[in-house]
């Protein structure tokens, strides 16, 4: 079973950066898409970053012009680089893969492959 693992969390101060990072347990299959989701305690979960194996991104309005999602050097991974953190960015993340960005950016319920989530909090 194809697995994500999300590394990079952790805590920083208003304004700080971080940067998370997502591989897939194999490189015997294409993702055509992966992405990043977030939940913060209370709240739905939400997409905050997804790419195409073409390259093509998109954001959601949040997080567009501080979040930026690359793919990796190696086939299936992914990095979310997050500046000028907020206190609302705080939540869980989750890394996912589908086949289709068009999809999996409507909801975390598309996804194919998923992670079990990493922690980024932001103190004010």
């Amino acid at each position: 079973q194809v697995q994500l693992a999300e590394s990079g969390g952790g805590s920083v101060q208003a304004g700080g950066s971080l940067t998370l990072s997502c591989a897939a347990s194999t490189s015997r299959i294409s993702m055509n898409c992966m992405g990043w989701f977030r939940q913060a305690p209370g709240k739905e979960r939400e997409g905050v970053a997804f790419i195409s194996i073409d390259g093509e991104s998109t954001y959601a309005d949040s997080v567009k012009g501080r979040f930026t999602i690359a793919q990796g050097n190696a086939k299936n991974t992914l990095s979310l680089q997050m500046n000028n953190l907020k206190p609302e960015d705080t939540a869980m993340y989750y890394c996912a893969a589908a086949a289709g960005c068009v999809t999996l950016s409507k909801t975390w319920a598309y996804a194919t492959y998923r992670g079990q989530g990493i922690q980024v909090t932001v103190s004010s």
